[in-house]
């Protein structure tokens, strides 16, 4: 099948923003997606299982990326964001079914302390997906992220700013 045949993987991703309105990022610890070691932070974000709803889908995407559950969700992308992996490592990635992602993305409002989040032993995952995570202004965001990713990325943060106001 042609690149430009294969569906796109659905997906969510969440800004999750604590106290201060600064977003989670998590270092991924691998994957044929990142092309470089530089740009290997993300936020949290993962595929809907068959049958599942984007809003629970996203809850239990970011219970299994980082443990957190006390958050509350203040806002939601309109519609879907797409992003195309790069040609040469489609091969590589989700076996090769697809060319890239259709992400709903949604804001949420962490309400815990730091001490509820574990990126190394997360609630429901079979393996970590980070090594280590921090707190970051939402803008800079989109250049810690893989290129292919920027464009979603940017235009998360456009949608997002005005919950990051502390």
């Amino acid at each position: 099948m042609k690149f430009e045949d294969l569906p796109y993987r659905p997906c969510v991703g969440v800004v999750l923003l604590n106290h201060d309105g600064m977003a989670f990022v998590g270092r991924r610890i691998g994957g044929p997606e990142h092309v470089d070691l530089t740009h290997v932070w993300q936020m949290p974000q993962g595929g809907i299982d068959p049958g599942e709803e984007p809003w629970p889908a996203a809850l239990r995407e970011l219970r299994e990326e980082t443990n957190i559950r006390s958050v509350e969700r203040v806002g939601e992308v309109a519609e879907w964001l797409n992003y195309e992996i790069p040609r040469e490592i489609a091969g590589l990635a989700w076996k090769g079914k697809y060319r890239g992602q259709t992400q709903k993305w949604f804001a949420m409002q962490f309400l815990g302390t730091d001490s509820e989040i574990d990126v190394w032993h997360p609630d429901g995952a079979a393996v970590a997906e980070f090594d280590s995570w921090r707190w970051e202004p939402m803008q800079n965001v989109p250049d810690l992220v893989v290129p292919f990713k920027r464009a979603v990325y940017a235009r998360v943060v456009e949608e997002f700013t005005k919950y990051a106001a502390p």
